[in-house]
């Protein structure tokens, strides 16, 4: 398959977060893989990982699964981790990918010494077990899943069937 450019779309609380061009490296039907440059326009410092200009992020979304796995490596090869993205399953108009963020996420290091839950305050304050609590569960079934597969050592193994190694 040849490589195309995407519009990756970020959707939260119902607004335009990011919009950002990546190239489609795979998609079956179910599972897209994308790589992208760091899109944000500085640094960003989260204490446990620094995603700066030149790291490049290979993504992982699914039509039907609540999450997005991102690997990130600097821009030499070396690997950060990744970080995932607990959100409603991506759909796709056209060259648009769009995924929404439901506020969860969590990173595991490099090594998968470090796995951590993010952003569960958000979550909360975000409302969204109010407003849909079918989606609410299935946003914590899914950072439950991640953080198993993680601890596990297996989170690998999820991206691995798509080849995602061949795709450096």
């Amino acid at each position: 398959m040849s490589a195309r450019s995407v519009e990756v779309i970020l959707v939260k609380a119902g607004q335009t977060k990011i919009r950002y061009a990546a190239q489609l490296l795979a998609d079956d039907g179910a599972h897209l893989v994308v790589r992208a440059p760091w899109a944000g326009e500085d640094e960003r410092d989260f204490g446990f990982v620094r995603f700066e200009r030149g790291d490049v992020f290979t993504e992982h979304y699914w039509r039907d699964r609540w999450y997005a796995v991102k690997e990130v490596r600097t821009g030499d090869g070396a690997l950060k981790g990744w970080y995932c993205d607990i959100t409603r399953p991506a759909t796709t108009d056209g060259d648009e990918l769009t995924v929404e963020d439901l506020d969860l996420d969590l990173w595991v290091s490099a090594d998968s010494s470090s796995v951590l839950r993010l952003d569960e305050d958000e979550f909360e304050a975000s409302g969204l077990a109010t407003r849909d609590p079918a989606a609410a569960e299935q946003a914590v079934r899914a950072l439950d899943e991640l953080e198993l597969l993680a601890r596990q050592g297996k989170l690998t193994v999820l991206l691995a069937h798509t080849g995602s190694s061949d795709l450096r």
